[in-house]
């Protein structure tokens, strides 16, 4: 009875390690790390599976920041925000990710650096890789 063949490389010392995977995302970006890393955490892959519209999402925000919940707020705006990547609104998505920083500033969101290039980037993979 023999082995099957593993999805594993090995290193230089025999031990086995998980296989690189790029991802569509990471391959449209290639040669522009500063931009894989804006959207890997804050563009959805299909934001049409998500159950909320960009004004919700907004709105509910809003009413976490007013009523003091700052972890629900920073939530529902890394939605909308996510929701205005594709959408194709830098100034929504900067606005929203911006409001995110300043709820956790702990957390560092890269798309504000450059929100405009990312956002072109993110319409690129939608109308590649989304069949509407």
């Amino acid at each position: 009875m023999g082995m099957k063949k593993s999805r594993f490389g090995k290193d230089n010392e025999g031990i086995e390690k998980p296989a690189t995977v790029i991802t569509d995302l990471e391959r449209l970006c290639s040669g522009d790390k500063e931009t894989f890393e804006a959207l890997k955490q804050t563009m959805f892959l299909d934001p049409r599976k998500l159950e909320t519209s960009l004004g919700d999402a907004a709105e509910e925000a809003k009413r976490g920041e007013k009523e003091k919940v700052p972890m629900l707020a920073t939530q529902l705006y890394e939605i909308a925000g996510g929701l205005a990547i594709y959408e194709g609104d830098a100034k929504k998505a900067a606005e929203y990710f911006g409001k995110c920083e300043k709820l956790s500033p702990q957390r560092k969101y890269p798309i504000l650096n450059n929100p405009e290039k990312a956002i072109a980037k993110a319409q690129e993979y939608y109308k590649k890789f989304l069949k509407t």
